[in-house]
């Protein structure tokens, strides 16, 4: 199993929740290019472990998930380089996108410019009542370089999306909630237990039907994807699983479904 430097790597084994903290207090655990190597690891580690059933990203400390990215490390780039790391922070936040196993943010304060993209790269968001969330790199001559341009556009619409990477503003929790760029808004104390019985709901049901909702809704999005095709293909896939055939004597029983993911 790997050691993180700048990540906090918490697996409940009875539950299957692992919570992933990004761990750089100092910094309002801003990303720079080791934490978000760090990431990728952390969340192949994640897929590749059957312990592991669902993911929670968080930040520590109460005032930031993530305040953003790390500016020094940013102004040294050329160009060359920064075109690579925006296509390394891509990759890894398309990791957790395509991720079979749910992953949630609980963002808990600044979601700020990578925050932000990092946050909307999960399958949901969960905001404490005093998260912010914003794309101000044009404050810096920038525009979001990890999939926000893109997410943000998903997420909320061209035209609101436009506008917030525009001007750069700041939209609290309530607001966001009211966009439809987070899920659910609880107050600061409750989000981590908010959020482990949300994603303790979604592990009660079948883990292959779970990754394949997910797979077909990121279909909707790719260029290179059909996904009606896609969907049906699912749904055929269902069909000669053990967790169709559990899942349907079960309800024909009456009795609670015990799903292996197979």
């Amino acid at each position: 199993m790997a050691s993180f430097e700048n990540l906090l790597y918490d697996l409940d084994a009875e539950s299957g929740i692992l919570t992933i903290t990004l761990n750089r207090p100092t910094k309002l655990n801003a990303l720079n290019s080791a934490t978000i190597t760090e990431i990728g690891k952390a969340m192949q580690q994640a897929l590749d472990d059957q312990q592991v059933r669902g993911i929670i990203l968080t930040g520590s400390g109460e005032k930031a998930f993530v305040a953003g990215a790390d500016i020094a490390e940013l102004a040294a780039l050329s160009e060359p380089l920064a075109r690579r790391a925006s296509e390394h922070g891509q990759e890894v936040f398309c990791i957790i996108e395509e991720s079979p196993k749910p992953v949630i943010a609980a963002v808990n304060g600044f979601a700020l410019g990578g925050g932000c993209e990092l946050a909307m790269a999960c399958h949901m968001r969960i905001a404490a009542d005093n998260a912010r969330f914003g794309q101000p790199e044009v404050n810096l001559g920038l525009i979001p370089g990890y999939g926000g341009t893109q997410r943000l556009t998903q997420l909320i619409g061209k035209g609101k999306a436009l506008e917030l990477m525009m001007t750069a503003d700041m939209v609290k929790a309530d607001e966001a909630l009211r966009l439809g760029l987070v899920n659910h808004v609880v107050p600061a104390a409750d989000l981590l237990t908010f959020t482990r019985e949300l994603l303790g709901r979604i592990l009660t049901k079948a883990p292959l039907a779970i990754g394949l909702v997910i797979d077909s809704v990121n279909a909707y999005f790719a260029d290179d994807r059909h996904g009606y095709q896609t969907e049906a293909n699912a749904f055929a896939r269902c069909f000669v699983s053990q967790d169709f055939k559990e899942g349907t004597q079960a309800f024909l029983e009456k009795r609670p479904a015990a799903f292996i993911g197979k």
